[in-house]
């Protein structure tokens, strides 16, 4: 949406007008059709009380007395229909227009509602798309709990601000409507109601800075709270196992004290803003009063109809101000959404070239060489081949850099030198997304969601059959087991995989990464978390596949490099070929 690429908000001030601005070219249809129902709604709401006030003026009126503006539209209106302008048809035109209103409103709140629902979608999927889009180096640097409570709450509060810019305009439009049947009755009493309106907005604003505080604080802190929470339930196991879990309790009691507080700064200028409004009308109603009745020694009918007019204008004045208090309180969220989007689009992932390849011939690092930072070589001038169609096996010491090389390779990350090429095309020059769609990627701990066996292999991907399931299944040797499972395919396998062993869970995986049938099978520590008997039964599941596809392993365990075709060693930066049969090492890349 168009809204996501305004630039940051200017701290110490609100910034709630741009925001407003910004939703509404982002919406530009609804939003119109929203502002003329409300427009509309208020005209109608305008005119039906004038009939109704004309009604009483008409009814009390001598016959010396002058009609006013209102009266004169009365009696036209009456009379433009072909009625007679008796109190009973002006008060039947009152129920028309009053009625006519009803509808108008519902359907400028029916607009709104559609939008909101629209924008918290709308900025929902902006940031999942931008941050998934951005560089890996980017994806790495967020976290879980931050992108999951702007997902989960940031959007729906930045939804909510239009809905309370849409009260703000209808309040408004209503207020000067009013305001201008006052002004033809009396410009005198029009100016001193616009002139006191103006000061209960004056006297409440502080309220309203308060709530930009509290608004702003309150979206610093879920940040935070949701950040840390995140890391520590992560660890939880941990923490309980060494009776180590009142210090998640201390550090997470203290950011969720702030944020009471922010919150109870929130409900008090709410709160006190309403119970102000209310007798600082009631005072303004009983002044007029007395200004009219006293003073101006103005009929008693022409005093309540200004006094009315006064309650309305005022009183809608007031219903704005709240609701802008409302938008104030939630525009932060709308503005640390739209950074965040801003952030990862500028850190998009370069689309690379327009060639493709099928990997037939298999993979060469020319002379490769990247370091993780300043002090930290990962490889320098590696040079190794992964022919196709084998088992290549990449081994050494944790922490070594096993990971990024197969980073390099999927194109997460580009190299400091060197040239990685793929049947004899450098990767820079490929289409990345084609290659990635030839790619099966096995991780350490695959994550298994408390949904089927069939949605853990797909995650959810439309337009996978069950036969094709089932192939991926057979393929990694999972289908028996999961036949005989209550429910086949379809059986839940339980919160983080629960319900299965873990060579259960890895061969799952394994069925997810060939799923959509790829050249290439990479396996990063597949087996390294598994009981013997469980990593015996992953490894033949891969000498199965031997000869079947090109597969690409980092491991530690014998078994799998016992099966290897090529084995590689990366040590301290260097790479170094270890001969799968004699075990001798030579230099990387020969032979």
């Amino acid at each position: 949406m168009n809204a996501a690429t305004q630039s940051k908000p200017q701290s110490g001030r609100s910034r709630a007008w741009p925001m407003i601005v910004a939703l509404v070219r982002a919406y530009p249809g609804r939003s119109a059709v929203a502002l003329v129902a409300v427009f509309a709604a208020g005209l109608m709401d305008g005119l039906g009380m004038s009939m109704l006030l004309s009604m009483l003026s008409f009814a009390t009126r001598t016959a010396e007395h002058e009609p006013s503006m209102p009266e004169k539209f009365a009696l036209s209106a009456a009379e433009f229909v072909g009625l007679q302008p008796t109190t009973p048809v002006l008060l039947i035109l009152a129920i028309v227009l009053i009625g006519s209103k009803a509808a108008l409103s519902l359907l400028a709140n029916r607009q709104v509602g559609y939008t909101v629902a629209n924008i918290a979608t709308d900025l929902r999927l902006s940031l999942i798309r931008s941050v998934i889009s951005a560089r890996w180096a980017h994806y790495l640097q967020q976290s879980v709990g931050r992108l999951s409570n702007a997902v989960a709450t940031e959007a729906q509060r930045a939804s909510e601000a239009f809905q309370y810019s849409a009260e703000m305009a209808a309040m408004l439009l209503n207020s000067l409507i009013f305001l201008g049947i006052a002004m033809a009755i009396s410009w005198q009493a029009g100016v001193a109601t616009a002139v006191a309106g103006g000061a209960i907005l004056v006297l409440l604003q502080s309220l309203v800075r308060t709530s930009l505080q509290a608004g702003r604080q309150q979206t610093e802190l879920l940040k935070s709270l949701m950040s840390v929470m995140g890391g520590q339930l992560a660890a939880a196991k941990a923490l309980k196992a060494m009776a180590r879990e009142d210090h998640m309790d201390a550090l997470l009691a203290d950011q969720t004290r702030a944020l009471r507080r922010a919150l109870r700064r929130q409900v008090i200028s709410k709160e006190a803003m309403g119970a102000l409004q209310e007798p600082l009308l009631a005072i303004l109603v009983a002044l007029g009063f007395f200004f009219g009745l006293v003073a101006l020694k103005m009929p008693m009918a022409e005093v309540l109809v200004m006094l009315f007019l006064l309650a309305r204008t005022v009183s809608y004045l007031s219903k704005a101000q709240r609701a802008y208090q409302q938008i104030v309180l939630r525009e932060s969220a709308y503005w640390s959404l739209v950074e965040a989007i801003a952030d990862a689009n500028a850190q998009v992932e370069p689309h690379g070239g327009e060639q493709s390849v099928g990997l037939v011939e298999g993979i060469r690092f020319e002379d490769v060489s990247f370091k993780r930072d300043q002090h930290r070589t990962i490889v320098e001038h590696g040079t190794f081949s992964v022919p196709a169609q084998q088992l290549t096996v990449i081994v050494g010491p944790s922490g070594a850099g096993k990971t990024t090389l197969l980073d390099l390779l999927v194109g997460l990350l580009r190299p400091d030198a060197g040239t990685i090429l793929i049947d004899g095309v450098p990767l820079a020059d490929l289409d990345l997304r084609q290659w990635r769609r030839q790619i099966g990627y096995v991780p350490q701990e695959s994550v298994m969601v408390d949904e089927s066996v069939a949605y853990n292999v797909t995650l959810g991907e439309l337009g996978i059959g069950e036969d094709q399931i089932r192939a991926a299944l057979r393929a990694a040797d999972a289908l028996e087991f999961v036949e005989a499972m209550p429910e086949g395919i379809h059986t839940r396998v339980g919160e983080g995989g629960s319900r299965l062993s873990g060579g259960q869970r890895q061969r799952l995986a394994i069925a997810r990464a060939l799923v959509h049938e790829p050249r290439l099978l990479i396996l990063d520590e597949a087996t390294s978390h598994l009981d013997p008997e469980a990593q015996a039964a992953v490894i033949e599941t891969v000498k199965h596949l031997k000869g079947r596809l090109t597969i690409l392993a980092v491991a530690h365990q014998g078994l799998l490099i016992q099966a290897a075709d090529r084995i590689y060693r990366l040590a301290d930066g260097q790479l170094s070929a270890l001969d799968a049969q004699a075990g001798a090492i030579s230099p990387a890349g020969h032979g």
